[in-house]
């Protein structure tokens, strides 16, 4: 994605280069030369800002589709610890038992 943005901003700063040095090498009247470097100035200023808005879009996009796959992986790890957590307490449960039993045998012969 980065590589996207830093080769269209490097077209759109190559565009307004080339359309202000065609605008200045024109042979016309001093004052129709800087209108049109004024329009073309506002030309690329909003398409810029058009670009700019449709980056800030799509990274908010892409935020959010990423804030949602962390939390899906956040729920899953969660569930997964938890599965485990129950598999340990059982096991541990049996474990007591066991003991327990060994403990009372170990009682009635002494």
């Amino acid at each position: 994605m980065s590589n996207n943005g830093s080769t269209g901003l490097g077209v759109l700063a190559g565009a307004a280069l080339g359309a202000v040095l065609g605008i200045l090498f024109a042979p016309e009247k001093g004052s129709v030369t800087r209108q049109r470097i004024a329009d073309q100035a506002e030309l690329q200023k909003e398409k810029l800002s058009s670009s700019a808005a449709g980056l800030r879009d799509k990274i908010a996009h892409t935020v959010s589709v990423e804030k949602h796959s962390l939390n899906d992986k956040v729920e899953s790890i969660v569930t997964d610890a938890s599965y485990k957590a129950e598999d340990v307490i059982t096991t541990l449960e049996a474990k007591l038992k066991d003991l327990k039993a060994k403990n009372k045998q170990f009682q009635k012969t002494v």
